[in-house]
């Protein structure tokens, strides 16, 4: 139908105005899909990080993002890191009592 509307010479106005409209709600959906897969990553750095996830916001505006990764990496976190585990050394497996042979 689209393709059509292009090869006519003379589109009609009337239905140039119903596929526009058609395609506001896709738009307003894809939008919010979008503000959606970038702030709530922010959201939960932000919230591990000790500052208040309402800083999140600030990635919906344009330069807003790359201050918030600034901030973020620039600043003092107020919060304890975590025990991390995998640095400890650990046997590689778990001691096994000699070998006896059956007499």
């Amino acid at each position: 139908m689209l393709l059509a509307l292009f090869l006519q010479t003379s589109p009609d106005p009337a239905q140039i105005q119903k596929i526009a409209l058609a395609l506001v709600p896709v738009y307003l959906i894809m939008m919010l899909v979008g503000v959606a897969i970038v702030m709530i990553p922010f959201w939960f750095i932000c919230k591990k990080a000790g500052f208040s996830p309402w800083l999140s916001l600030l990635s919906i505006i344009p330069v807003g993002g790359v201050i918030l990764c600034y901030v973020l990496a620039f600043s003092e976190w107020k919060v304890a890191p975590a025990a991390q585990a995998a640095w400890s050394p650990q046997p590689p497996y778990p001691p096994q009592p000699p070998y006896q042979p059956n007499v």
